[in-house]
């Protein structure tokens, strides 16, 4: 105990901030103990504004990873793909490293090589031994700051990503939620789907890679995260050694643009398509947004279920339990999807085309008795489970790293474990009823539909559904 609260007051005084907030705990032998939140999160800004931020828990092996807050939401409608593209032109070559030596020496090392595009983000990250991580962050720091963006490399990459494109219409719940994200935020960055228009895929240059680069590629919007075997001070060594280039990336950075929601439907009917893939959602709020965390509490209340599973009237989800009594859907999932300033929060169901208007029914009821007739008991029910499956998720080096990398874009800091326990504790049932009330009562739905659709009811009788008048 001693040693550890030494060790975080000798890196506060060398500039590095350890956010392990402090908890008093009572014993018979001592009224007073501190305990302190180990392993900590150790967050240092370098001058450049790149943000390192690490958890050392001594493991063999250890996850390193750029988290930079630009993605497609970023791009303009001429350029909508760009930031997908350019994570898969990362792995094709650098200055000092072909694509097959770069193949090579991350297999030689026995590390795994990564990166992902979301709306708000992108992320390369590499998971390896513990004494592999100054390589790692090399690799990490050659990629995105000497990629060569070759002509060859950028048109087989065309080809490429149309082929994934044409995956990703095969996957329903992808098409679904593009759908979704298109009426939700028709006319804004958030409408646009990550992948961008076929169209544009054909058309970027690599006048359009480098320009993206130039602009959102900078320090401030760029965090180093690390977890497992990954000692903090080294990896700010490793980060200003290797990312001076980012320093010298002219111009401000850009605000990101605020988005608009509409309440709307789109409906995309193929009665090919043996069932229909319906989204139904409100808009919710932001990451830092006071109401989050009831709304993940009211989230985890609605739940998921899928025909697998069974259930009936004694299932933890009363949605789930009326749509296994009545058999009105193959499966759902309640979804919470945040953004800077927005969100939307929904549920997702596949069901039999005669089963479409019944479920639709089935979910506004549930969602007016959580704005009015909750208990303690299911509220107390949803809090553990979210705080099970929260912890469940960071299960892993990587999905630490992910976790600290995704905050710290988000919040500007991690959120320690314990206080985002104590915050979820502290959601009462009126505070449930109250959000649900703030955001689906008599709000205007956005609805996506793909397949058999014929029997989803009309957009204004979906609308009328989102309020009762009581006498």
């Amino acid at each position: 105990m001693v040693i550890t609260v030494l060790r975080q007051y000798f890196l506060i005084l060398s500039g590095v901030t350890c956010q392990a907030p402090l908890r008093w705990r009572s014993t018979a032998a001592n009224p007073l103990i501190r305990d302190v939140n180990v392993p900590p999160t150790c967050i240092t800004s370098l001058n450049s504004g790149l943000r390192v931020a690490t958890e050392d828990t001594g493991a063999p092996t250890a996850t390193i990873g750029l988290w930079i807050d630009a993605g497609s939401r970023y791009e303009t409608e001429q350029t909508n793909g760009v930031a997908h593209f350019l994570e898969h032109m990362a792995f094709k070559g650098t200055s000092k490293r072909s694509q097959t030596d770069l193949e090579l020496e991350v297999e030689n090392m026995g590390a795994h090589l990564n990166a992902y595009t979301s709306r708000e983000q992108t992320v390369f990250y590499a998971k390896c031994l513990k004494q592999d991580v100054p390589k790692a962050v090399e690799i990490l720091s050659d990629i995105i700051t000497n990629s060569t963006l070759g002509t060859n490399e950028i048109e087989r990459e065309r080809s490429v990503i149309l082929r994934e494109m044409q995956e990703v219409e095969t996957n329903l719940q992808e098409v679904t939620f593009d759908y979704l994200h298109a009426t939700a935020y028709q006319g804004t960055p958030l409408g646009r789907t990550i992948l961008g228009p076929t169209e544009n895929i054909k058309s970027i240059t690599r006048g359009d890679l480098q320009d993206y680069i130039n602009t959102h590629y900078k320090a401030p919007r760029v965090v180093l995260a690390g977890a497992g075997g990954v000692d903090h001070n080294e990896l700010v060594k490793l980060a200003e050694t290797h990312f001076k280039k980012l320093d010298n990336v002219g111009g401000p950075v850009p605000d990101v643009s605020g988005c608009r929601y509409t309440g709307s439907e789109v409906r995309h009917r193929d009665d090919s398509i043996p069932l229909a893939h319906v989204a139904i959602a409100v808009e919710g709020c932001g990451w830092t947004d006071a109401d989050n965390i009831p709304l993940m509490v009211a989230n985890t209340m609605l739940g998921a279920w899928d025909r697998s599973q069974g259930g009936g009237a004694s299932n933890a989800s009363p949605l789930a339990a009326r749509t296994a009594e009545e058999e009105a859907a193959h499966s759902f999932q309640s979804f919470n999807t945040c953004y800077k300033d927005t969100g939307l929060w929904g549920v997702y169901f596949v069901s039999d085309p005669l089963k479409v208007e019944n479920m639709v029914w089935n979910i506004q009821e549930h969602w007016k008795l959580m704005c009015t007739s909750l208990t303690e008991r299911d509220v107390i029910r949803a809090r553990n489970l979210l705080k099970t499956n929260m912890l469940l998720q960071l299960d892993g080096t990587t999905p630490v790293c992910e976790d600290i990398g995704r905050q710290m874009l988000c919040y500007n800091r991690r959120i320690p474990i314990n206080e985002l326990e104590q915050r979820i504790d502290s959601v009462t049932a009126k505070d449930v009823m109250n959000v649900c009330m703030k955001y689906i009562y008599d709000k205007c739905p956005a609805v996506a539909a793909v397949g058999p659709v014929e029997q989803l009811p009309d957009y204004n009788l979906i609308r009328s559904g989102m309020y009762w008048i009581r006498l």
